[in-house]
């Protein structure tokens, strides 16, 4: 079985810092390096992460050998402001609704993110997806790394 191609967004690399996200952050990106996905990211992301701690900074570097990292494409743009326009979310958020648009036009099966409060809602999730199948594109699974690691046993 082949790699499942896979975007992560920058709370991620985050979340592996942080008390509350620190074990599945660990695990995802454990199973990353394993060959269980591929990840994907973005020059956003290398964008988003350049202020971060160096912590951060060097778990995201010490992943470039083996992450593709995508370009903010006109394509990618363009649908992050049709998300905009149908209200997912406002301009102010505009950066959140790029990764999705990013992972999207990348052909990416999942995204994941610990920003529940933009990315992964249960209220937001099924908008995206409608404005990717009303555009062409195909549904996005969008989860926590929570919900895509796979446990022991």
């Amino acid at each position: 079985m082949s790699a499942i191609r896979i975007y992560a967004d920058t709370s991620v690399f985050g979340g592996a810092f942080d008390e509350e996200f620190q074990a599945a952050s660990k695990v995802f990106f454990q199973q990353v390096r394993s060959g269980r996905f591929k990840l994907v990211t973005s020059a956003l992301v290398q964008e988003e992460i350049e202020p971060a701690p160096t912590d951060v900074r060097g778990l995201f570097e010490g992943l470039l050998d083996i992450v593709d990292v995508v370009d903010v494409s006109e394509e990618a743009v363009s649908l992050r402001d049709a998300y905009l326009e149908s209200g997912i979310v406002s301009p102010q958020w505009s950066d959140d609704a790029l990764h999705v648009a990013i992972a999207t036009v990348a052909g990416c099966a999942l995204i994941v993110s610990w920003n529940f409060r933009h990315i992964v809602h249960f209220e937001k999730i099924p908008l995206y997806n409608a404005v990717n199948t009303l555009r062409g594109y195909s549904s996005i699974g969008i989860f926590s790394p929570l919900e895509v690691i796979q446990y022991e046993g």
